[in-house]
Formats: C-alpha cells, sequence, structure tokens
C-alpha cells in the first residue's frame, strides 16, 4: 500500500497530463484576511495552464447570512458547467499554500457527484517554485452539463449539530488552531463566543501538511489517534467557517474512513449563537 494519499497528485503528474482531454484544472483559493493575499489577483497574475477559477464566496448558498455554505446542487452544477467541468472529468484542484482551501474544493466537487477530483500537493507555491508554467489568459470552455448526485449525509445542518453535541451520537474533530479551541485566543470573527463543542477533540488544520504537502497516511493516522478519534466510529469535522475541516476530511478519507460528514456553518455559526454550549479548557481526556 503506497504511503500517500490516492487524492493527491504531484505537481510532475500534473504537468504530465496537461492538455489531457478529461483533464479539469481549478483554482480553489480562498484566504483569510490574516494571510494578506488575493486569490483573484493571483489567479489573473499567473495560474496553472487551463486552471479556472472557483471562487467559494460565489459558487454558495446566499440565503443563509453564513459565509461560503454549501450551495443547492443545480447551483453548484449550473456554475461548473459554465466551467466546462463534467461530473466524469478528472478534475485536480489547487489553492496557493497547498493543504488549505483546495480540500474544501475537492470535498464539495465529490459531495456533489463528482468521482475522480484530487488535491494538488504543494499547491500554486510549490509549482512556481519548481518553475513549472504558468498562464494569464483566462480559459473560455465550452459549457457542458455537470449532471450532480448531491451526497446529503455528507452535510450537517446546525439543528442536526446539537443534536450530536447533546447525545455524543458523533465524535467532533475542530480544524481551528488549540489557542481557539480552548479559548486562550480570540475568534478572528467580531462578536464571536471562543471555545469549542462539548466533546469535541482538537486537530489543527496544519497538523496534516508539512510544506504545503500532505502527510504520509502514517503520519496523518498517528494525526488522528493522537488527537482520540476512534476510526471505527462516525466523526464530524468542523472549524471557522468550513473551509479548513475539509482537510480533516481528506485526512479521513485518505485513510479510508468513510463515516464522516462536515458541519457546514461550523464556529461562524455555532459560536455566534447565543443558545448554544460552549466550553473552554484543553479537549477531554480519551476515552480508556
Amino acid at each position: 500500500m503506497s504511503e500517500t494519499s490516492r487524492f493527491v497528485v504531484s505537481s510532475e503528474w500534473l504537468q504530465n497530463a496537461l492538455g489531457s482531454p478529461d483533464l479539469r484544472v481549478v483554482d480553489a483559493s480562498f484566504y483569510l484576511p490574516a494571510q494578506n493575499r488575493d486569490a483573484d489577483a493571483e489567479y489573473a497574475a499567473g495560474h496553472i495552464p487551463g486552471a479556472v477559477r472557483f471562487d467559494h464566496d460565489k459558487v454558495a448558498d446566499h440565503s443563509t447570512g453564513l459565509p461560503h455554505m454549501v450551495p443547492a446542487p443545480e447551483v453548484f452544477a449550473e456554475a461548473v458547467g459554465r466551467m466546462g467541468i463534467r461530473e466524469t472529468d478528472r478534475i485536480v484542484i489547487y489553492d496557493g499554500p497547498g493543504i488549505f482551501s483546495a480540500p474544501r474544493g475537492w470535498w464539495l466537487f465529490r459531495i456533489m457527484g463528482a468521482r475522480n477530483v484530487y488535491v494538488l500537493d504543494g499547491g500554486l507555491d510549490g509549482w512556481k517554485a519548481e518553475g513549472r508554467p504558468l498562464e494569464t489568459a483566462v480559459p473560455s470552455p465550452a459549457p457542458v452539463a455537470f449532471m450532480p448526485e448531491f451526497r446529503v449525509d455528507k452535510v450537517i445542518d446546525f439543528q442536526t449539530m446539537l443534536e450530536i453535541v447533546g447525545d455524543s451520537s458523533r465524535q467532533i474533530a475542530d480544524a481551528r488552531s488549540a489557542g481557539r479551541f480552548s479559548g486562550a485566543e480570540p475568534e478572528p470573527r467580531a462578536g464571536m463566543r471562543s471555545g469549542h463543542m462539548p466533546g469535541a477533540r482538537s486537530l489543527p488544520s496544519g497538523t496534516f501538511s508539512v510544506n504545503g504537502k500532505l502527510r504520509s497516511l502514517p503520519e496523518l493516522r498517528q494525526a488522528i489517534e493522537d488527537a482520540g478519534i476512534d476510526f471505527g466510529q462516525p466523526v464530524v469535522t468542523s472549524c471557522g467557517s468550513g473551509i479548513t475541516a475539509a482537510i480533516i476530511t481528506l485526512a479521513l478519507e485518505s485513510l479510508g474512513h468513510e463515516d464522516n460528514a462536515l458541519y457546514d456553518g461550523s464556529w461562524t455559526e455555532w459560536g455566534s449563537r447565543q443558545d448554544t454550549p460552549v466550553v473552554t479548557g484543553p479537549p477531554s481526556p480519551k476515552a480508556a
């Protein structure tokens, strides 16, 4: 068995595959204000040849008041169909640093029915550092039909999350930093409580990669087990706003754990309400 995720491709592999008729490359870069990067400007300045731009905040459900929520399947299908992407294509998704927002794109395409979806190891930063080709021309692919098959079981809404916290029916893995999880650091969004959901485990998103590349499968497994997650039980992933939770999802799926779902509203929803239980301090000890 390979020690690397089957969902990750190298820059060398992608460069060799460019131009293949069934290959679609997607720039799904997204940045937090603190990162001081502009995804659209970086795409315009130079992207992987043929890459289309996927904006998490535009291809989203705008009715909730929460950022980049999962759109209705028909909305997603119409948007990516205009990008020339079919659900049967080989789809490689990248972001700037490597393993940051690309996993959210990977997860989203997969829950909408795409089968062959991958993340570029090392991201655009790694691609540039290796001197690989870039282009500034914006592709204008012919529109196609993306036929969605929405995996509604992979998305957790607020009411379901409240029940999960109440009855401990699923494990909760939180991708925010240890300081935000414990409540020692303030949340970056104003008016939001710090801390975590009762019973949650702390799995900071940066744990899963090094230099923008996903860690080996044994390292992923060790990190998840060290956080107190039982691979034999279901997991819900969460984070600040639903982006980096997908990094934990990528790690779980890479290890063959399929009984997982993502809490889409994440802490932006949970921490901004006054009727939700919030715990501060480190995670509870692992069960014996």
